[in-house]
């Protein structure tokens, strides 16, 4: 059984599902990783290519030695502080699996909150909207809000090249390419046209913030994707003005900001033109997304 001053290569060789699982979940908690058991089951059932039922069924089962192995890569790895959706290379969001690399932000669950603030202002779901997701990184946004909406269509932009090759092959493993194109982009300066949606979860992070993140974002996910500049607020300083004349005069945007920045950013969102109607709060009660429409 696995303990933290386990061999690398050795320590789960013999043990059975639980004892593996048990005693990652100690070497993981003494890493100081949150969810330490969680993370433990997630990453064993990938080495038996298995789920976390395979777990809970089959609880005695001893693992081969390739299993062992790749577990306590795992495991090191995950005790390292490399996140899980790093060591799986995919992410649950909205229920859909994603693909997830190092091109791209590792899609959280305080950004759902934007698609159920967005969804509420797209009624219809069998309308044929147009949607436009700026920084779409692995097109989480875009996809889960194409998957709500059969009848809508998606552009999603992305100032780097990887990010937009990743958002287009999860829109074919999720059978949405027909419906979501994604592209290299800006802010929005260099487009046309008119849309029903506009979101964007862009970089916020205050320049200075970034050496305090957590070791799994600070070290993993991609600069391009976490800094805001100076005061956090650049990315929406070149974008804002842009949405007024890509919004629809019924359309709405939706945007997420990061804690405490909701004000400033309504500040920005009116000296566009926009108005302001809404804001929304992330399960931890943190204003975490605004809604705009033309005035």
């Amino acid at each position: 059984m696995a303990d933290a001053n386990h061999l690398p290569g050795q320590s789960y060789i013999g043990s059975t599902l639980r004892q593996a699982h048990t005693g990652a979940g100690q070497v993981l908690r003494q890493a100081g990783v949150d969810d330490a058991m969680l993370d433990a089951g997630l990453l064993l059932a990938h080495a038996v290519q298995g789920d976390r039922l395979t777990l809970i069924k089959d609880p005695q089962r001893i693992l081969s030695d390739v299993e062992a192995l790749t577990f306590d890569q795992l495991i090191t790895a995950r005790a390292g502080r490399q996140p899980v959706s790093r060591l799986l290379g995919r992410r649950e969001f909205w229920s859909l699996d994603l693909a997830v690399d190092a091109a791209v932000l590792d899609p959280r669950p305080d950004s759902e909150t934007i698609v159920a603030a967005a969804l509420a202002h797209l009624p219809d779901v069998d309308a044929a909207y147009q949607i436009i997701d700026f920084g779409t990184g692995s097109g989480c946004l875009l996809l889960a809000l194409l998957m709500e909406r059969p009848g809508a269509w998606g552009l999603g932009l992305d100032l780097s090249p990887p990010a937009a090759a990743l958002a287009r092959s999860n829109a074919r493993r999720l059978g949405l390419s027909r419906r979501a194109q994604f592209v290299v982009g800006d802010w929005g300066q260099s487009l046309s046209g008119q849309f029903d949606l506009i979101v964007s979860n862009p970089p916020y992070i205050p320049s200075a913030d970034i050496p305090q993140l957590e070791p799994e974002v600070r070290c993993h996910d991609p600069a391009l994707a976490l800094d805001g500049g100076g005061d956090g607020l650049a990315a929406y300083q070149a974008l804002v003005p842009e949405l007024g004349r890509l919004l629809k005069p019924e359309g709405h945007v939706v945007l997420e900001c990061g804690q405490g920045q909701i004000s400033a950013l309504e500040v920005i969102v009116e000296a566009a033109g926009l108005r302001v109607v809404d804001r929304h709060m992330d399960m931890a009660g943190i204003d975490r997304c605004l809604v705009a429409s033309q005035k």
